[in-house]
């Protein structure tokens, strides 16, 4: 008897094919004691595991660059390649065994507990799922001690591919995947920046996640219908239901490669508008796909991924080149570059941590910036340097108080002046703008509209700030809704006051690159959406088909509501 199960969809599609159940690695691994003249052989035992899981990894590494490289994926992989070289893991482990006399097995996951409980400390929603790799590695680790290595499925001979189901997938686990006619993800656990999201939209993987319990409720070989795009896992589904979802995906397919056909065409509405379409980045290795879908530039470089897994901050010629690459690749269209947006607690220049009861409230992103001037300034140097191979933009993350971005401006006049002394070339007329991402900033902008020469609307922490919602706390997830009332009419207020005082203005946050809400902010007035590349084309196709004059006065009746419902229902109407 065919059921339906209702996850979130993080990469659209729509798959077919049989369970294929993939093992939770159990880490509640048995305690021993081990004799003191064992000792060596035990650390070398892990000595063993942590060598054979490295040549794992740097084989998956190789396969990712082979062909066409797909760049989220292999960064993954080199993040938990450098998580096995981390002090606080394998080596504390090694002391472990050497002072309790312990299991190598016990040892690896005892710290493996300590190091996810300072992850579990980070209020950035990306960084904070990185724990994930943690457990990941250590899972891979243990397989090996405890002999039981990791299986891929067989190649089916009825046609239909593989759909993986699991607790959660490592990167290193999705790749050694990708060659095995696989169909689909399934896990019990994740959401849009899990592993499993970001390594399926890379492959262009149909994906639903967050399912809780989907292992315990489907058997092996069971057949398994994905769609990506909505959300629903069909299981055990009958001919009929097969048939309509193959109609359905096919014409997915020909909708996907139609929209290949718009990369030249600029983003004009029927009724004359221009509208930007810019890419969200981590780096230079996305350019490839800013490139391929011929985005008008980049509106949030986030350039705190420059300092992720690792123990030192870069220095101001390596961010220097980073940002120079991108600047010089895209050939004189915007760059926003965002400063870093991190938090004490997140301890990234080796200092001791801070760990806050709360650091979604705490210092972040521009406060820790201003807290630690000297690091700030180092990222500012490297900023103005680069602007000469590029027009760039720099971008204050979560400005709420208007000293803040009179302090910001005052540590760029300071960086000027030292370039200046020491002879050193940089774009004076570098824009300076600023991130819309607490309700505070939206409901006073005249501070930020004075001081700033464009802004930009983080919508994902707008909303969680707004609602009061921990978007990562599956209890309360179901709460978050870029459809409340309140949410609206500060984006709203936003774009149109920018319009009012002639300050552009993006949205950058997930609303920008989901088609459902691109009318909407149309109606609203915004003319700059930043988003995921992969996006790109399908919101482009949604803008090309918009007709303002006929748009705009529906969305300001859909403002004037108060109940989420009518919102939701006006909203869906408005592409009908």
């Amino acid at each position: 008897m065919p059921f339906t199960i209702h996850g979130l969809p993080v990469s659209q599609g729509i798959a077919i094919g049989h369970v294929h159940l993939v093992s939770h690695a159990m880490l509640e691994v048995n305690h021993y004691h081990v004799a003191t003249k064992y000792l060596p052989e035990e650390v070398e035992r892990l000595n063993e595991a942590v060598a054979t899981v490295q040549g794992e990894l740097v084989g998956l590494k190789a396969a990712t660059t082979a062909g066409q490289p797909h760049s989220e994926v292999g960064a993954f992989v080199d993040l938990q390649l450098m998580m096995l070289g981390d002090p606080m893991l394998v080596d504390a482990a090694r002391q472990l065994i050497t002072e309790r006399r312990c299991n190598a097995e016990w040892a690896l996951v005892q710290q493996m507990e300590l190091v996810v409980e300072q992850f579990e400390q980070i209020e950035d929603p990306y960084l904070r799922e990185r724990k994930a790799d943690v457990v990941q590695v250590v899972e891979r680790i243990v397989k090996v001690l405890l002999g039981h290595p990791g299986h891929l499925p067989p190649k089916r001979r009825d046609g239909l591919g593989t759909i993986i189901v699991a607790h959660d997938l490592s990167p290193a686990d999705t790749i050694g995947f990708r060659d095995h006619n696989i169909g689909g993800f399934v896990t019990d656990v994740g959401g849009p920046t899990s592993h499993t999201a970001i390594v399926a939209r890379s492959l262009r993987i149909p994906a639903v996640v967050g399912l809780h319990h989907i292992r315990q409720l489907v058997e092996e070989d069971e057949l398994l219908i994905i769609d990506g795009t909505r959300g629903v896992v069909i299981v055990a589904p009958d001919e009929r239901i097969v048939e309509e979802y193959r109609l359905r995906r096919s014409e997915l397919e020909l909708e996907r490669s139609k929209l290949n056909r718009l990369k030249g065409t600029p983003a004009t509405t029927l009724d004359g508008e221009d509208v930007k379409m810019l890419a969200n980045i981590e780096g230079p290795k996305d350019l490839n796909q800013v490139k391929a879908v011929n985005a008008d530039g980049v509106g949030l470089y986030r350039t705190e991924f420059l300092f992720l897994g690792r123990d030192s901050l870069p220095d101001e010629d390596e961010q220097y080149e980073a940002y120079r690459a991108v600047l010089k690749s895209l050939s004189g269209k915007p760059v926003t570059i965002r400063t870093f947006d991190v938090g004490a607690d997140k301890a990234l220049n080796g200092v001791g941590a801070r760990f806050e009861p709360n650091p979604a409230l705490g210092l972040r992103a521009v406060r820790y910036s201003l807290a630690e001037p000297q690091m700030f300034m180092t990222q500012l140097r490297a900023l103005l340097r680069a602007s000469v191979h590029g027009q760039l933009r720099i971008m204050i993350p979560m400005l709420a108080h208007a000293h803040e971005i009179d302090q910001s401006l005052q540590l760029i006049a300071k960086a000027k002046a030292e370039l200046d002394a020491e002879g050193l070339k940089y774009d004076p007329r570098v824009e300076i703008g600023g991130m819309i991402e607490v309700p505070a900033a939206a409901l006073a902008l005249g501070m930020f509209i004075r001081r700033l020469s464009f802004l930009s609307i983080g919508t994902n922490d707008l909303i969680q700030y707004t609602l009061a919602i921990d978007r990562s706390d599956e209890a309360v997830v179901h709460l978050y809704d870029p459809l409340h009332p309140a949410v609206l009419k500060l984006i709203a207020g936003t774009i149109q006051a920018g319009a009012r005082f002639g300050l552009p203005v993006s949205v950058c946050g997930e609303m920008a690159g989901d088609p459902a809400y691109t009318l909407l902010l149309l109606g609203m007035g915004l003319r700059n959406f930043s988003m995921h590349p992969g996006h790109i084309l399908e919101i482009k196709q949604q803008v090309l088909r918009a007709d303002l004059n006929e748009l705009a006065p529906r969305v300001q009746r859909i403002l004037k509501m108060d109940e989420q419902a009518k919102v939701r229902e006006a909203v869906m109407r408005l592409a009908g």
